[in-house]
């Protein structure tokens, strides 16, 4: 994957990937996975996922500004409502808004839910961090909560290894967060950054300080005293000290001579803290209890020179179409509005704080949402989504859509597209149809990211998301951000009397649709992608957002879902001419967009268009209380159900 560019301060091998954005001012951001404890305890899985990737863009030196989470469960049972429960719980604690994601509702993920968990900081240029040590002789300080045996084995245990009827008994593997040290850590991690005091910090995540420590010593060496570490529980063995997965630590390498600033700032904070050890030139990691030496091992046996498998590859077969006996459009729009995968997401975010910090321009709900930079008039548009149904008919395809997706939505709504992140869920890679699925998914997200040209900085690899040999989906789930030059032309929803166009890529199928999922059987192989002409129109939805009253993306449902979620978010109906079928009305995959502008900047929008060569169509014009023949107000009710 390419993971270089001008904007690239960080890519990939630090805790989180971090882009110049301009103006003294840089963006660090990751995705990351917390399924397998999420599918034992959902609430707590789901918020120590939330804390687990908070801390990693503080590891950059960064505060955290928004969230965002991709949810996949069997149906929006007790199960989710509790992984719902634990994002809003940490995140809305913390203070950090919950701006975005996606929720996705499929019998493959009822034994293997997905939680996935982004997030953005913001951080000067000049004051970015990196976890690796700098020098020997330096101090390594851990801090924040005390250590236990929550979460022991949580890597081993839960993430490495398929679950089976056993899985309630691995429920103690399961961290426990506590959001409210979380935050005193946020606060104290950035307040040391700020003031020069730290040379590097690393997150205390999966296998605690065993894999803390390994990256941090790579280069140099780790001398870890684990008698030192400040523990909540009696009677604990060195090597559960050293893998214990307890939240809400971190590790700092300290210059000696900064011991005792860093020391005033954490006791201000009341977090607990001890240091732990010292930067050797050894290159050995060595672990000391009492000063006897309990391990030894080179570091980079660890990290950059642990073993390489060479896994069988063998292609699944492809799943016959069957002809879609769909009910007339009305009605099928009407079903599909009401849908589990397409109805509204509001039962999902209302319980996020949306706005705690004051930067959220656009809201949950269509797209991208924006935050602003204050104080300027510049924000950051960002988007959260996978691809499960397409990547099961095509991983190569589903790879590269995830990436063409999440770079749409973020055009929508005015954003440049300037990097990506990724998460890949797969389930048990020494499977050979797995390693194919993973290696088909990788080549897909490469190839788009290559048209695009755009890297990916950061990400975050889910394996063994298997229970009783029944694998979910392969799902690659990708986030985006993008740059919005002002904030104040954010398309708002169109109205009466503008001019509605389609601006359209590649061709659409219904093979891999919400249609056929629907009405029909899952089947066929989708028409494969004219990446460069996707390229072209992410390129021109950007340029032509801010002159536009809406964008929508057209992703589940097809185009006419995409004109009911348009009309229902702008609040007004429009007059449209379409053909009267399946693949016209519902098609997906292929790269489609609505537009919406008045009609003195139509010139404009279709000279912009002409020069990416970027085909247009007008559809029609927005006004009047139906769509498609179906008033506003029964779309409405069909897309928001019971809420």
């Amino acid at each position: 994957m390419p993971s270089e560019g001008e904007r690239v301060l960080q890519g990939p091998g630090e805790n989180a990937g971090v882009l110049d954005l301009g103006d003294g001012q840089a963006v660090a951001f990751k995705v990351e996975s917390h399924n397998h404890p999420s599918a034992v305890e959902p609430f707590q899985g789901a918020a120590t996922g939330v804390g687990g990737i908070l801390r990693d863009i503080v590891a950059m030196g960064a505060r955290p500004i928004a969230l965002l989470d991709g949810l996949r469960f069997a149906q929006p049972d007790h199960e989710f409502s509790r992984a719902v429960g634990g994002i809003s719980a940490y995140g809305n604690s913390v203070g950090v808004p919950t701006v975005g994601g996606e929720t996705v509702f499929d019998e493959a993920y009822r034994d293997n839910c997905l939680v996935n968990a982004m997030c953005l900081g913001l951080v000067p240029v000049e004051r970015v961090v990196r976890a690796q040590a700098t020098g020997a002789g330096q101090l390594v300080l851990l801090y924040g909560a005390t250590t236990g045996r929550d979460g022991i084995g949580g890597a081993s245990v839960l993430a490495s290894q398929e679950l089976d009827e056993g899985a309630s008994e691995k429920r103690p593997s399961v961290q426990i967060g506590d959001p409210f040290t979380g935050k005193k850590l946020i606060e104290a991690s950035v307040e040391l950054v700020q003031a020069g005091l730290v040379e590097s910090l690393q997150d205390c995540g999966a296998a605690g300080l065993a894999s803390a420590l390994s990256e941090m010593a790579a280069d140099y060496g780790i001398d870890v005293h684990l008698d030192r570490v400040p523990l909540r529980e009696e009677g604990m063995e060195p090597w559960e000290v050293m893998v214990s997965e307890s939240q809400e630590r971190m590790v700092a390498i300290v210059r000696p001579q900064m011991l005792e600033a860093v020391e005033v700032i954490l006791d201000r904070w009341e977090l607990h803290h001890s240091v732990v050890g010292e930067i050797t030139a050894s290159g050995e990691l060595r672990a000391f209890w009492h000063q006897e030496c309990v391990g030894e091992m080179p570091a980079r046996l660890l990290t950059d020179e642990c073993p390489r498998y060479d896994l069988a590859l063998e292609p699944r077969p492809v799943i016959p179409a069957r002809e879609i006996v769909g009910p007339p459009t009305p009605e099928a729009l009407l079903q599909l509005l009401a849908s589990p995968n397409v109805r509204s997401r509001a039962f999902v975010f209302r319980r996020y704080d949306q706005l705690v910090g004051s930067r959220t321009v656009r809201r949950p709900g269509l797209d991208a949402a924006v935050l602003r930079l204050r104080p300027s008039l510049r924000g950051l548009a960002v988007t959260l989504d996978g691809q499960g149904r397409v990547s099961s008919l095509d991983p190569f395809l589903g790879g590269a859509l995830a990436i063409l997706e999440a770079a749409r939505n973020v055009a929508c709504v005015g954003g440049e597209p300037l990097g990506f992140t990724d998460c890949l869920n797969f389930g048990n890679p020494e499977k050979p149809e797995i390693a194919w699925e993973l290696s088909q998914t990788i080549e897909g997200m490469a190839a788009a990211c290559h048209a695009l040209d755009l890297p990916i900085v950061s990400g975050n690899v889910s394996l063994y998301n298997e229970t009783n040999g029944r694998a979910i989906r392969p799902t690659p789930v990708v986030g985006a951000v993008g740059l919005v030059e002002d904030v104040r032309a954010v398309p708002k929803g169109w109205r009466e009397g503008d001019v509605l166009l389609l601006a359209e890529a590649s061709d659409v199928t219904l093979a891999g649709s919400e249609y056929q999922a629907w009405f029909g059987e899952e089947g066929g192989m989708p028409k494969p992608l004219d990446l460069l002409a996707e390229t072209r129109l992410v390129s021109f939805l950007w340029r032509a957002a801010p002159l536009a009253s809406l964008v929508h993306d057209v992703s589940e449902g097809g185009l006419a879902v995409c004109l009911a979620e348009a009309a229902i978010f702008s609040g007004s109906g429009a007059a449209v001419e379409l053909a009267d079928s399946q693949l016209e009305l519902f098609g997906e995959v292929g790269g489609r967009a609505v537009v919406a502008c008045a009609p003195d900047e139509l010139a404009t929008v279709q000279r912009i268009a002409a020069d990416v060569d970027v085909p247009l169509r007008v559809l029609g014009a927005a006004g009047g209380a139906t769509l498609l023949g179906v008033e506003i107000a029964e779309l409405r009710a069909a897309w928001e159900g019971d809420d």
